[in-house]
């Protein structure tokens, strides 16, 4: 664990599963109670649930872990087919993390890009998953599908970072650190929400060996045959049946540009949620707002 990490998550442990031969997944775990898997979006690390942690520690085990690509996790090989960085793939990675850790059966907590693979993770292993919530997303294959100007304007990385490597790889590269804080100060709420430990980790991670590629290879995925998987799902009638949760930033893109509850019903079958007031960076934008809405349905009272 890096110094920063370890003072954003005071009393956690750390450490790194093999989930294929070479492929790591690194994780910090802290808390007590059923388990409850974190995960992150794009372009930040497992650093993003640091203000929320504390509190939901108290009543659930966390794991909160790096995608593959992201943060310390390794970053593989791209394919033709871009299917290493599928939401497929990237979610059997988080089931394998879990069951190395003991967890048969956990719920799940992400936002952003680790959204989009707990979506997928639950659709692939339903008997793994009691409860989701997802925040600040539409399903993607939706927001494709409805992409229009004001969409495009907003999130134009989800068109640079498809674009045929080594291109955007390059463009990164030259000054990664400026990309994250190009990325994340253009969002309605600018760097101000961001603890400079947790933009620390941002900058560390987005300058390491192949960070560039991860990131892009996820996006390439997503556009490709992570499109092919939910149109196989959506033509199949396939539906989330678990709870789920549906969080968005009364002031971000989702809520300008989709209906999240109308396309998320679409599905899955039990949907609540709501907006929140904050942009896209919710577990850091808005964190008393994000414990009020999901320990609730992740800790529920007893009858």
């Amino acid at each position: 664990m890096t110094d920063a990490l370890a003072a954003l998550f005071p009393g956690f442990e750390s450490g790194t599963v093999e989930v294929e031969p070479g492929v790591h997944i690194a994780y910090t775990t802290g808390g007590n109670g059923p388990p409850l898997l974190l995960l992150h979006g794009h372009p930040q690390t497992r650093a993003i649930w640091h203000k929320v942690a504390p509190e939901l520690a108290r009543h659930r085990t966390l794991v909160i872990a790096d995608l593959r690509g992201y943060g310390d996790s390794t970053r593989p090989t791209a394919q033709a087919d871009h299917a290493s960085y599928s939401f497929r793939t990237m979610a059997q990675d988080q089931v394998r993390l879990m069951l190395a850790l003991g967890h048969a059966h956990f719920d799940i907590l992400a936002h952003d890009r680790g959204a989009r693979t707990a979506h997928r993770l639950t659709l692939d292993h339903p008997a793994r998953v009691g409860r989701l919530a997802v925040l600040d997303i539409a399903p993607t294959l939706a927001m494709y599908r409805q992409t229009d100007e004001v969409f495009a304007r907003a999130y134009w990385h989800w068109f640079f970072l498809i674009q045929r490597a080594p291109l955007p790889e390059r463009l990164i590269e030259a000054d990664p650190v400026a990309y994250i804080r190009d990325v994340m100060g253009g969002r309605s709420a600018g760097l101000a929400p961001f603890d400079p430990r947790a933009m620390a980790e941002y900058e560390r991670c987005i300058a390491l060996p192949g960070a560039a590629r991860g990131i892009c290879e996820d996006y390439r995925a997503s556009a490709g045959i992570d499109l092919d998987h939910d149109q196989a799902d959506l033509d199949a009638g396939r539906k989330l049946t678990q709870p789920l949760l549906v969080l968005w930033g009364a002031d971000g893109v989702v809520q300008r540009c989709t209906q999240p509850l109308e396309e998320w019903r679409k599905v899955a079958e039990h949907v609540q949620g709501e907006a929140l007031p904050c942009g896209h960076y919710v577990p850091e934008e808005a964190p008393e707002a994000l414990l009020a809405k999901v320990l609730p349905f992740f800790v529920p009272k007893p009858a």
